[in-house]
């Protein structure tokens, strides 16, 4: 490796990376927003919520980003209608068609986490709930939706790693992302491996914050359960159960 040149080429790099930072935290913010309504529709009684959504997410799921992705930024641009309407202004931005593409699949990949995480929160917590007259709507807001993202929250890392990682094919419609920058470097001096690779240590710096960031979240909110337990140790596990004299 060139070091000097790599030392030239940071700077562009590094561009890319403030543009890349922005694309994931929009994505994210979007497509997690998204995604509540998403698995509250899934965990639904009523068919014509739960049927739609079930089809959301087996399509955006079962086809590759990078076709949503082209459909999005040069499909939707064919439409007449579409290059005439007061939403063009957004579509026809490559930055924003991004955007878009990403959010749409993290909110079918988160909806199908917080889903799951819905259906396991205790029964006792929703009977407790149920008990105190609280309607159904209360009951999601307050007790079942901060417990499942809760106990969601080491999945969603993993899911922010990946759109981190995804968010790389961006370049494809002309973003200038961290590997935009990089494939824009290696195109006009044709070397390879120097700026393939600072992008590769990028995006794990970029991962490593991640992690650590959602590891902190996930300890402070886990702070309470801590405190209750110091202050009660009996509850940590049930007393013994006295055996009988007769029975020794």
């Amino acid at each position: 490796m060139d070091l000097d040149f790599v030392q030239r080429i940071v700077g562009n790099l590094l561009n890319g990376v403030v543009v890349t930072i922005i694309l994931v935290a929009a994505s994210m913010v979007c497509g997690n927003a998204m995604a509540v309504p998403v698995a509250l529709a899934r965990v639904s009684r009523r068919w014509w919520l739960k049927a739609p959504a079930f089809l959301f997410i087996l399509c955006i799921r079962g086809t590759p980003l990078i076709v949503q992705m082209f459909m999005i930024y040069y499909g939707l641009a064919q439409f007449p209608a579409v290059r005439h309407s007061v939403l063009w202004p957004i579509l026809r931005e490559p930055m924003w068609c991004a955007v878009i593409s990403l959010s749409i699949s993290t909110a079918a990949y988160s909806g199908e986490v917080l889903r799951g995480a819905i259906q396991a929160v205790p029964r006792g917590e929703v009977e407790a709930a149920r008990s105190v007259g609280m309607r159904r709507g209360l009951m999601m807001r307050r007790i079942v939706l901060p417990i499942a993202l809760r106990q969601s929250l080491p999945v969603f890392a993993n899911e922010t790693v990946l759109l981190l990682k995804a968010s790389a094919i961006v370049f494809t419609i002309t973003v200038r992302d961290l590997m935009g920058e990089a494939n824009i470097i290696r195109a006009q001096t044709f070397r390879t491996y120097e700026p393939l690779i600072t992008a590769a240590v990028m995006y794990l710096v970029l991962t490593w914050l991640i992690v650590r960031g959602f590891a902190w979240l996930e300890a402070r909110l886990g702070t309470h359960r801590r405190a209750v337990s110091a202050a009660a140790p009996g509850r940590l596990a049930p007393a013994p159960a006295t055996v009988p004299l007769d029975a020794r």
